[in-house]
């Protein structure tokens, strides 16, 4: 996450919390200081139930809200400093763009600052990888295909 030109006034550490598919995880917290630098590879997974066509799963990633929320650790509950809230198709696999680099695989967003937040927007940079596979559910049972 980049942020040029701003000094955070609180300076306890700050983690990336993420909300994608209903599942909720948070990065290690790193120092108060941009550009913050979090190196981590965060799984989510999820079953569709009676999803044949892949058109069908693109529409309910539509209906599906992706969060991400930058919070700092000041007490007593921790302080969201941005957020980026977006439908998970278009956070997982958005639109082609002219990019440079390797096939467009990092994005980069620009998040909401809060009122608590001093200074130009944060931009966060991220890449994903997507993988779908098709089973079949059978008496409670999963049968790969």
């Amino acid at each position: 996450i980049t942020c040029p030109g701003v000094v955070l006034k609180d300076k306890q550490e700050l983690y990336l919390s993420v909300f994608v598919l209903g599942k909720y995880k948070k990065t290690e917290c790193v120092p108060a200081v941009f550009p913050l630098f979090f190196q981590e590879r965060l799984l989510f997974e999820k079953a569709f139930a009676n999803i044949v066509d892949p058109g069908d799963l693109v529409k309910l990633l539509e209906f599906d809200t992706a969060v991400l929320e930058l919070i700092q650790l000041v007490p007593p509950v921790g302080k969201v400093l941005a957020t980026y809230e977006e439908n998970t198709r278009d956070f997982l696999f958005p639109d082609p763009k002219l990019t440079h680099g390797r096939c467009g695989l990092e994005r980069e967003i620009l998040m909401k600052r809060s009122p608590f937040f001093t200074g130009i927007a944060p931009k966060l940079r991220y890449s994903t990888t997507s993988l779908i596979s098709d089973s079949l559910l059978s008496l409670g049972r999963s049968h790969i295909q």
